[in-house]
Formats: structure tokens, C-alpha cells, sequence
């Protein structure tokens, strides 16, 4: 009798594990480990979802066709150009199965999303790192790491966890270095956090392109991770292959209400972007006033760096914090083990980490 096994590369995946929401024995916890929006959902896209929660015994448009009509307006792009998914993770994770597979390689930077890696394994590809040069996406790097094997190229821009970016002139020299057999991914997950002149999301190519495929999320910005909705824009023959993957009707009705609302609501946005850019630096600073390096991020949270010494690790610290009810994001995982990711969160809630962490570094 033969053994049921998975196929090759399944069992190499280590489980994406997202952001603790709890600490046991602690009633009021100070959630700063997942990136996520510090005002919930936008006002208008709870009351829809409300009112949508009465129509859930019918199964949602299966083509997203609304939602993707109201994204190409806002954008000036095609809207058959469009994908919808449940979240960017689930269309990344298409985009291996459609381009990579046993054999094939799946080239990311050395403190890309670990997302990259597992969409890779799940399809029997070989994940492969290319160094980056101070915490930020090395082009040539990337293009001195390209072999006959690779097929799928992952660029988070900005990047998680590391909060850097490369500009448009450096991606269009990445995807003009690489092959044309070769798809370059955009994850562009942290965009509308975005205010550098020289920055482009991704469209640029993904509009002038055949081989390139922007991914977008509704989870930070708009802060709707609960409802898992993303979409990708690319020429109009990557779409099609999306479309043939992807499950018929892969975002709920929920999302779909939720993502056209919340689109409509410009003043939660500059709301929601105005209080990042101040919190943001503010945070960045005042660690550096205790001695802690952090990165200049451009997305929604700060990697600080903590020094090597037991007393004040990064181990300690995120000890230290939980025992005061706050929970980061130890970066042992993306190879960044002395580092600790802290998402913006409210006013009081990123003044109550900062005497947190001065009272840390102060033992």
C-alpha cells in the first residue's frame, strides 16, 4: 500500500502566522503588530456593510463588477484590466500558480513579505533571495540573482517590514533588465501611504506592459483586513489568466459593498493619511532620541532597531511591552532579529508605547 503524501515543497512551508491580538491575563491590549488601520473601517463602509449583512443568503457578483468600474474611474484605467481577490495575498498566491512550478524559481529581496516564499513553495518553485543594500530593494541585486529557472519576480514597494522604496526610474531599470518571460509583481500594498514625487505604484508599467502586474490591498489604508479584499491591475492577457484561476466568486458581497464605499470616502483617507505622516516621524524620532536606529518608512509602521546587549534587546523590549499590554512584531522571521516593527496606532496609543519604551531603555 503507497503513503498519501503532499506534493513537493508543501511540507517546506513554515505557516504565515499574523500579528498576536492576545495576551493572556490582559483585559486592554494595545494592538500594534499588523499594520492595521488605527480607525477601523471608514464610516461609510460600516454602515454599508450593515445594511449588506441582510443579503448574505445571495452569492456576490462573481466578477466584482462594480467595485472594479469604480477603481478604474479613480485611477483612469481600463477596469477589464482589473482583478478582484480575497486580499493581494490571494492573488499573489494565483500568480504563482498560473506563472511558477516545480523547477521554476520565485525571486523576492532578502526581507520581502514572507508571503512570497510560501505562494512559491505551495506550487513546487524554489523561493530565492537577492540581497538588499541598507534595508531597501537592490535592483541590481535582484538582476545579478536572475537565472533560466526564474519566472515570477516579487517587489514589495514600499516594503514590508522594512518601510523603504525605490522610485520609478529604478523599477523601470528592473523590469528593463530582466527578461521578458520573466513577471514582475508590484506589491504595492502600502501605496495611499505614498507622498514621495518620485514614486509610482506600479501603474506605469503594468499599463505599458505585458509581463508586469501591480497588486493592491483595502487592508491598511482603508483599514478593512477583516473583510480580505485586494485587487491587481495589468494588460489585459494577465487578467484573463487571473480570471481563469481564481474561484468564481472569491470576494463575498461584504467586501464588495465595503471597498465601493470606502473608495468613496476621500476625507477618511486624507484623515487617515494626515495622522500616519505626523505619528509616523514622530515615533521614528523619539526612538532615535532613546538611541534606537529605525528605518525612514514610507508605509504604515516603523522598524526599530535595538542594540545587541541582553539588557536591551529587542527580545527584552518586546517582553517589557507585552508585560505593559502591548503587542509589536518581533522580525526574527524576516531575518531581522534585533528588530521590532510597531505599527501607527492612535495618538494615545503610540504615546503610551513611547513611555513604554523609555521606561525600557531606561532600566
Amino acid at each position: 500500500m503507497g503513503q498519501l503524501t503532499p506534493r513537493p515543497g508543501i511540507m517546506d512551508i513554515t505557516p504565515y502566522k499574523g500579528g498576536e491580538s492576545a495576551l493572556k491575563g490582559v483585559d486592554r491590549i494595545i494592538k500594534l503588530s499588523s499594520n492595521e488601520g488605527p480607525f477601523g473601517p471608514s464610516p461609510r463602509a460600516v454602515e454599508v456593510m450593515k445594511k449588506t449583512s441582510e443579503i448574505q443568503h445571495r452569492y456576490p457578483d462573481g466578477g466584482a463588477t462594480r467595485l472594479r468600474k469604480k477603481l478604474a474611474e479613480k485611477h483612469n484605467v481600463d477596469a477589464d484590466q482589473i482583478v478582484c481577490g480575497a486580499g493581494s495575498d490571494e492573488l499573489l498566491g494565483l500568480l504563482c500558480r498560473a506563472y511558477a512550478g516545480p523547477g521554476d524559481e520565485v525571486l523576492y529581496s532578502d526581507h520581502g513579505f514572507l508571503m512570497y516564499p510560501i505562494a512559491a513553495k505551495s506550487v513546487g518553485a524554489t523561493p530565492v533571495k537577492a540581497m538588499e543594500k541598507d534595508l531597501t530593494t537592490d535592483v541590481d541585486a535582484l538582476l545579478a540573482a536572475t537565472t533560466d529557472k526564474t519566472k515570477i519576480v516579487f517587489v514589495a514597494n514600499p516594503n514590508n517590514p522594512t518601510g523603504t522604496y525605490i522610485s520609478r526610474t529604478e523599477m523601470k531599470r528592473l523590469r528593463d533588465g530582466l527578461r521578458d518571460d520573466i513577471l514582475l509583481v508590484i506589491d504595492a500594498a502600502y501605496a495611499e501611504f505614498m507622498t514621495q514625487d518620485d514614486y509610482d505604484a506600479g501603474f506605469e508599467l503594468a499599463g505599458s506592459t505585458n509581463n508586469t502586474v501591480m497588486t493592491r490591498t483595502f487592508s491598511k489604508m482603508y483599514g478593512l483586513g477583516g473583510v480580505r479584499l485586494g485587487w491587481s491591475y495589468s494588460c489585459a492577457e494577465i487578467a484573463d489568466v487571473l480570471n481563469r484561476a481564481r474561484n468564481p466568486f472569491n470576494v463575498t458581497s461584504l467586501a464588495l459593498a465595503a471597498g465601493e464605499a470606502a473608495l468613496d470616502d476621500d476625507e477618511f483617507v486624507a484623515m487617515t493619511r494626515a495622522h500616519n505622516t505626523k505619528w509616523l516621524r514622530w515615533t521614528e524620532e523619539e526612538c532615535r532620541k532613546l538611541g534606537l536606529e529605525t528605518t525612514t518608512s514610507h508605509a504604515n509602521f516603523a522598524l526599530v532597531r535595538f542594540p545587541h546587549d541582553t539588557k536591551h534587546s529587542s527580545t527584552n523590549a518586546d517582553a517589557f511591552l507585552r508585560n505593559k499590554g502591548i503587542i509589536v512584531r518581533a522580525m526574527a522571521s524576516y531575518g531581522l532579529g534585533d528588530c521590532l516593527r510597531i505599527s501607527i496606532g492612535t495618538e494615545e496609543e503610540m504615546t503610551t508605547l513611547m513611555a513604554a519604551l523609555k521606561e525600557f531603555m531606561e532600566q
